[in-house]
């Protein structure tokens, strides 16, 4: 007799046995005691509504004032928004406080026009949680009931509170301008830690780990707009401050928090809404009916005359002028718009970390929240360990990769994730016989010899490589960099067809340099308007030619041309021989924060032979920000009927990996999703039943590993390449799986998580986790494996590519571009590409 369903999910089989095991460590700290009381819930509604670092200041407060007399001496904790879980039972069901806050303590950062400072808070029992339920969860005897995910709830916030109350606090991450780092622009970065309460088999644990993000750099408002405009003082902008000056400045601004410093009397924050079109010495105003200009009428009441009378005033409020030297930037404000280019290296180079480095800076998170002197927690009856939690991993076996059998070296086992071009040829050669070539630029920037020279290296490494190149001289034609690139491509087009008179296969694009607008707008007109695959090559790398970046453009033109690079033998991935069988990888890609103009672009791809080497990709723009695929089924019906085409079967399995979804959307994804591929399947024939498992892979994770053993790590220091771990850190008693596939470059590793919704085709541990590493030796692009299952990775480049599809924008090189981009401005990409891998 089997008891009560665990879980929606699918449960985990044994834990896998292939490879060699090690002993790791994670970034994770067991909780050694769990509260061993009830805890009680209480919802709290704060009025006025203000922002949680408010909100925390006036329950800090309450507990001063009434912490002893009327909650009867009990420390709770608080999530700053509507929950408060207390140790012991208030001696209550239900009652309103009034607060007064003292004026110094409204925190820094937060702007009302006039700060209210006397609050109501309501407190309403809302549940007694019994801990029992939580063990019961732990030790794999029961679901995840409302109480227990409450309960985790409760652990989180406990350990979230002190740091909350402390520090700048950003969702389960805390930061300190302690260290902090300039990042180009104004912007600094502020390290901090995350931290995350979650369960595991028999145990909660808490995951730890580093964390950046940037914020506004404080003081002087002046020296912050030379930052942004990227000037090296003030005296720069004394020659003149442009209009599109004046529209980067404003964009940078708008929302910020400043202090005026000439009036010391003066507390009060004020917003900025926008710069004045004029410079203080002309921007007009009515005072007691005369017009007068900011400038003079600082001069008149403060006798303060403007040092930067050129500069605009900022607008705060209702239509207050200030002039930007009297105002100071307040501190601790997150930068929440996207980085630029530039920062976003400079982000990366601070943030990339050692995984030695890692593990010590984490330890110092430890230190720092100091968990066995936290009063909370004691108050709890919560302990946790101080040592990371060493658990077992495997590192599984790399499988044997083949390329054609002419090659000197057709068949092999690749070492540390890694291996190059050298002795092999491409499993299947394309051939080119029509192309064209465009250098974006003049005979002065890349001469034509040097066109020539670059040309010949790279049909020689083709050639080499396997491909067939009959036509050795493609037409080449300079083009204006900014001029109308979709005349200039057509033209190309034409040449290239006319030159051996027939339908061009492949246009080469030098371009001057690695921005956006070009590449995009290129993109644009030979995926949507032209319907031809093109290959840009920076000219940079054109001037001396290299062989190894011949051999990595030429892997690309390959597949673009519908070639094929590397496979697996037949008896290494029964799952795909034995049935045909389709792989799908799906992603949704949603805009930035803060955009409200952009849609959600959702992404399918699916591969199209036994070898799974070959994808077909389609795409769909849907309403921004939701998380399931809208249109999935019409989607999956367009490949399976590709994939009917190419193999001359219907698949009678699939395998459908999901990136892009978080754990609260798990239910409402599989529900909608398999669904959606259940009906496409139906559509093309009633009785169409293949077996399906799906996957969600997810990046966006804080577990981290540490080799136990300098000796069992790579160079890096990091795991190996191949390390599974399916114990002591994941689901209690779901499948799902942590798989280090690839071969670190740089910093710290970052793990892939694959967690198994659904799953018809009886997938064992051992099966899954084989089967997804060795795919990750098939990313056509290069020659190492990859951190991500291709054909997810694949879905991600086709929905970043659709990003270039549409009418509606105007990229540009540093910021996020200005957009009129909706649904309606998105073009299809033309059949023919969608069934080669164009968006390599």
């Amino acid at each position: 007799m089997s008891g009560p369903r665990l879980t929606d999910f699918v449960k985990r089989p044994n834990p896998g046995t292939v490879g060699k095991p090690i002993k790791i460590n994670a970034n994770f700290f067991e909780i050694t005691q769990l509260p061993n009381i009830n805890v009680y819930h209480y919802d709290v509604t704060i009025t006025p509504d203000v922002p949680p670092i408010v909100n925390r200041r006036v329950f800090e407060h309450m507990l001063v004032v009434y912490g002893k007399s009327e909650l009867d001496g009990s420390r709770p904790v608080f999530d700053g928004r509507k929950s408060i879980f207390s140790p012991r039972v208030f001696p209550f069901e239900s009652k309103t406080f009034d607060i007064t806050l003292p004026e110094d303590e409204i925190p820094q950062g937060v702007v009302p026009r006039h700060p209210p400072r006397g609050f109501k808070v309501k407190i309403k029992k809302a549940s007694e949680i019994n801990l029992e339920e939580l063990h019961r969860f732990l030790n794999a005897k029961s679901a995840l009931t409302p109480n227990c995910l409450t309960a985790i709830m409760a652990l989180d916030i406990l350990i979230r509170h002190k740091p909350a109350m402390l520090y700048s606090s950003v969702g389960r991450s805390f930061f300190t301008p302690d260290g902090a780092q300039p990042l180009y622009g104004g912007v600094e970065v502020w390290n901090g830690f995350y931290q995350s309460a979650r369960p595991t088999l028999g145990r909660m644990m808490i995951n730890l780990d580093v964390a950046a993000t940037a914020y506004y750099q404080s003081g002087s408002l002046l020296e912050l707009a030379v930052k942004i405009l990227d000037r090296r003082n003030i005296d720069d902008l004394r020659r003149g401050f442009s209009d599109r000056d004046r529209s980067k400045l404003e964009k940078a601004l708008r929302g910020l928090l400043i202090r005026v410093t000439h009036r010391s009397e003066v507390k009060r924050k004020f917003k900025i809404s926008k710069l004045t079109p004029t410079p203080a010495s002309s921007t007009l105003f009515m005072k007691e009916n005369t017009k007068t200009d900011v400038a003079t009428y600082f001069f008149q009441t403060y006798g303060r005359r403007l040092q930067y009378p050129f500069m605009p005033c900022v607008v705060t409020g209702r239509d207050v002028f200030l002039p930007m030297e009297i105002c100071t930037v307040i501190a601790g404000q997150r930068h929440v718009k996207k980085l630029n280019e530039k920062q976003t290296a400079d982000m990366i180079k601070f943030t990339c970390q050692p995984p030695q480095v890692r593990a010590n800076k984490i330890k110092e998170g430890l230190k720092i929240l100091n968990y066995h002197e936290n009063e909370f927690l004691n108050d709890f009856g919560m302990k946790v360990a101080t040592e990371m939690v060493q658990i077992n991993a495997r590192i599984l076996p790399a499988p044997t990769i083949s390329y054609h059998p002419s090659s000197r070296q057709a068949n092999f086992v690749p070492r540390d994730g890694a291996w190059n071009l050298r002795d092999k040829r491409v499993a299947t050669g394309a051939t080119l016989g029509s192309w064209g070539v465009v250098v974006f630029g003049t005979e002065r920037d890349l001469p034509l010899t040097f066109a020539q020279a670059f040309i010949r290296e790279l049909i020689v490494t083709c050639v080499d490589t396997g491909m067939t190149i009959p036509n050795k001289q493609p037409p080449i034609l300079y083009a204006n960099p900014h001029g109308d690139i979709e005349d200039s491509l057509k033209n190309a087009w034409m040449r290239a067809g006319n030159a051996v008179k027939s339908q061009p296969q492949l246009l080469v694009c030098i371009l001057p340099n690695t921005g956006v607008p070009l590449y995009a707008e290129i993109k644009r007109v030979s995926d949507t308007v032209i319907g031809i695959p093109t290959q840009c090559v920076q000219m940079s790398h054109t001037r001396v030619p290299k062989k190894q970046y011949c051999a990595n453009v030429c892997l690309k033109i390959n597949v673009k041309l519908g070639g094929m690079n590397a496979f697996l033998s037949p008896n290494q991935t029964p799952f795909l021989t034995q049935k045909p069988t389709i792989l799908f990888g799906a992603d949704v890609s949603h805009p930035s924060p803060g955009d409200t103009t952009r849609p959600s672009i959702a992404s399918l791809v699916g591969s199209m032979d036994a070898k799974a080497a070959r994808y077909a990709a389609t795409v769909r723009v849907q309403t921004a920000r939701t998380e399931t695929i809208a249109d999935l089924g019409g989607m999956v019906v367009e490949l399976l009927r590709t994939f009917f085409q190419t193999c001359g079967q219907k698949p009678e399995r699939i395998l459908f990996y999901r990136d892009g979804v978080s754990e609260g959307q798990f239910n409402e994804v599989l529900r909608s999703e398999v669904a959606s591929v259940r009906a496409a399947c139906t559509t093309l024939d009633a009785n169409y039943r293949p077996t399906i498992t799906f996957v969600v892979v997810q990046k966006r994770h804080h577990a981290r590993f540490f080799p136990a053993k300098r000796e069992e790590g790579d160079r890096n220091g990091n795991c190996q390449a191949g390390t599974v771990v399916d114990t002591g850190i994941v689901h209690p008693f779901e499948f799902d799986f942590y798989l280090q596939s690839h071969a670190g470059l740089h910093g710290t590793s970052r793990p892939t998580h694959y967690h198994v919704l659904y799953d018809e085709n009886r997938f064992t541990s051992d099966s899954l986790q084989e089967f997804t590493y060795k795919l990750c030796h098939l990313y056509a692009r290069c020659t190492r494996t990859v951190s991500l299952v291709p054909a997810a990775y694949y879905a991600h480049l086709v929905a970043a590519r659709a990003r270039f599809h549409s009418k509606g924008e105007r990229w540009s090189d540093t910021e996020s571009s200005e957009s009129n981009a909706d649904e309606s401005t998105y073009l299809a990409v033309k059949p023919d590409l969608l069934r080669v891998m164009y968006f390599m």
